[in-house]
């Protein structure tokens, strides 16, 4: 009697609305499943149409292209002897559902409606789908006639149940329900489900990687059973990058890991494990068994069909594998690199265009850009055919081979120093080092022929000529000076962006990389439409802090020296005056804060949900050995004023690779006014009482000691 059985999860570079390039990937990862001896297949969620069609589900094509899919897969010679499982919306009696659809040669066995969806931070499934409510139980679905003809059956089962197959039982988990306090692996398993399966849409966050695989693995410690997890990888359309992290976990052990990142459209993981082994590993856990006796049973689709072999016994088993996780580091060098490849190709731009100041920020996405064709030129040289048509599409050079990080670089990277009367010689060297050390094709330009006719127009108008403060002028007249230096750059920006590749004779134009870093957004020390207005950031959901981590990660790893000095140098803008030729103004000091405490103030604001008294309340003890309570008090006070006062500058931001959970970006993550009370008089009024009353009770027991 066989008893050992090989099982396939896969990852999916999928696409939203892309049907015919999601069916071919879904079609590629069967088949690879089955080349290895695999009788069931799991996809990531929503595999079909793509996880991020956001208000496309309301469309009554995203169903009927979904349902023409799931046709073409049904009828598939690629689909036969193997328990296929996909991921579609369906619309059961004019709900919408976000389902898996689970079929056996040319017939479904049941539709599964996830039961508990996502819908906190980036996630709005309540939006476009009902979670299913009626728990352990099934009803017939009606087919739509194109399915009908396929599969000769007119309702299938539709509901909160399991498959039993003849040598064992399979349960449905969909993403959001492994996180939830009453997961259904749990009382799944606990009726006798031996293998566990979970189609995810789970995107990147820095230093999120651990949750999922912790999850996972406790699932099966505490309950035995083998556990399939699968994953959306890539971006599908918007902010979010899918990391993958496929994985197949039995009694606790991981035994199988997929790639967290990777320029692979399809990767498939297969294990081959013994059901004896979580038979006996169940045996004895008494507490568990007790609980299984006293649980309700899952309805059961009975399979005529067997995962495993009558004579297995030389088979070989799949062994326990240690999970190697990346430093956040090492996650911002590969992350947002396949991020921008995905957008690069799908876009079908031939390049990027960037302008590098010299400073951390412009580096750091000059070196995500660098990483990026390491990591195109890897695939290829493991032959990753995709890979290479895409990238001889993107220079149009259909025998072009990329070899070398540095000369693909020149090929699709133009950095651009923007210099001004206020510039260093120091920035401007700085910037031409590390271009040099990337290969990128590199420009400089001065921008004060531009500013001086821009102002001039003002002059001419009004009779008046604004001078900065370094030369007698007001704040209001230093603040548009500096705004129309950072303005003109980004009017120049895209200009090179659509002109620069034709003045070379070369086909295509190019995107527009912003820079600015999730904190300088947070408090807003950005200009309105300036250069942080862009075609993507792939740095505008990272702190400060991170990206000097990565930045001196890529220091040794890839070679360049030039961020050395990059590092070493105080962050400026440099849109004010020289003084005796060195930079007169830093960040941190037009900002009145450091870049450490603003990490600070964003995790409370957006994680912790801290309005102004709150956070107040917190940072006097996280603060305590080195601030006075009037301290906390001002400097809680400013960040509030200065976050009030810009954050209408969140509406424009730059869509930004989404890497920190206390990203500003009120397009699609923080959803909060931007038009405050800058004042906020009641607030503050609660902060500073209790300022006076910690006052007077600390002058109370000096003058007591």
């Amino acid at each position: 009697m066989g008893r050992k059985v090989t099982v396939a999860t896969c990852a999916l570079n999928q696409w939203a609305l892309d049907f015919e390039g999601n069916l071919q990937r879904i079609l590629k990862s069967i088949e690879i499943a089955k080349s290895r001896g695999a009788k069931y297949r799991l996809g990531p969620e929503l595999e079909i149409c793509g996880y991020g069609c956001w208000d496309h589900y309301y469309e009554s094509d995203t169903l009927l292209h979904s349902f023409q899919v799931l046709a073409a897969l049904l009828d598939s010679p690629v689909t036969q002897d193997i328990i296929c499982d996909v991921g579609m919306p369906v619309m059961h009696r004019n709900v919408r559902y976000n389902c898996r659809v689970i079929f056996l040669n040319r017939r479904i066995l049941l539709i599964r409606p996830k039961m508990a969806l996502a819908n906190e931070a980036n996630y709005r499934e309540l939006r476009w789908f009902t979670p299913w409510c009626k728990s352990r139980q099934i009803e017939e679905y009606f087919l739509p006639r194109m399915i009908q003809d396929l599969t000769k059956q007119e309702t299938v089962p539709f509901g909160d149940a399991v498959l039993a197959t003849q040598d064992t039982c399979i349960g449905s988990e969909i993403c959001e329900e492994l996180w939830t306090p009453h997961s259904p692996h749990i009382d799944m398993g606990l009726d006798g489900v031996e293998i566990m399966t979970n189609a995810s849409g789970s995107h990147h966050v820095l230093r999120k990687a651990h949750a999922r695989v912790d999850l996972v693995t406790m699932a099966t410690t505490k309950n035995g059973g083998i556990y399939l997890l699968a994953n959306q990888k890539g971006c599908d359309g918007d902010r979010l990058y899918y990391d993958g992290c496929a994985m197949i976990a039995m009694n606790g052990s991981i035994f199988a890991q997929g790639s967290q990142f990777s320029l692979d459209d399809v990767e498939v993981l297969t294990a081959t494990l013994d059901l004896e082994d979580v038979r006996s590993y169940r045996a004895e856990i008494s507490s568990r068994n007790l609980a299984a006796t006293r649980v309700s049973p899952y309805p059961r689709v009975k399979v005529d069909f067997a995962l495993s072999c009558h004579e297995d016994l030389l088979e070989p088993v799949s062994e326990p594998v240690t999970w190697k996780y990346h430093s956040p580091e090492e996650e911002i060098s590969l992350g947002p690199a396949c991020w921008l490849w995905d957008f690069l190709r799908r876009s079908r731009q031939a390049g990027f265009f960037l302008p590098l100041s010299g400073g951390v920020d412009s580096a750091a996405t000059a070196c995500l850009v660098y990483s990026m064709c390491r990591q195109v030129c890897q695939a290829v040289k493991s032959g990753n055919q995709e890979v290479l048509a895409d990238v001889q599409t993107i220079v149009n050079e259909i025998s072009y081979t990329p070899e070398d990080p540095r000369d693909l670089c020149g090929r699709i990277l133009t950095t651009c120093y923007m210099a001004s009367e206020n510039s260093s010689q120091e920035t401007r060297n700085r910037a031409r080092e590390l271009a040099q050390q990337i290969g990128s094709h590199h420009i400089g330009l001065n921008i004060d022929p531009a500013v001086k006719a821009v102002v001039g127009i003002f002059s001419l108008v009004t009779g008046k000529s604004p001078l900065f403060a370094a030369h007698g002028g007001s704040s209001r007249e230093n603040l548009a000076l500096q705004n129309v230096q950072a303005r003109i750059r980004m009017v120049l920006a895209y200009l090179f962006a659509q002109l620069s590749l034709w003045s070379r004779g070369v086909h295509g134009g190019l995107l527009v990389l912003g820079s600015a870093n999730v904190d300088e957004s947070l408090l807003g020390y950005l200009t309105k439409y300036d250069c942080s207005s862009a075609d993507i950031n792939p740095i505008g959901g990272i702190s400060k802090t991170d990206l000097r981590a990565f930045v001196q990660l890529c220091v040794e790893r890839f070679q360049l020296p030039a961020l050395r000095g990059i590092l070493s140098a105080p962050a400026t803008a440099e849109l004010e005056p020289l003084a005796d030729g060195h930079v007169s103004q830093t960040d941190e000091e037009d900002m009145g804060m450091t870049y450490e405490e603003l990490s600070v103030y964003g995790r409370l604001r957006k994680v912790a949900k801290a309005g102004p008294y709150s956070m107040f309340c917190k940072l006097l003890t996280l603060w305590r050995n080195v601030c006075s309570p009037r301290q906390v008090a001002d400097k809680v006070k400013r960040f509030f004023s200065k976050y009030a006062m810009n954050r209408h500058k969140m509406t424009t931001l730059t869509p930004a690779y989404h890497a920190e959970n206390y990203s500003p970006d009120d397009n699609r993550f923080d959803l909060r006014p931007f038009l405050y009370h800058t004042g906020w008089p009641w607030q503050f009024r609660c902060i500073e009482n209790q300022v006076l009353q910690l006052e007077a009770a600390e002058q109370q027991r000096l003058a007591v000691d």
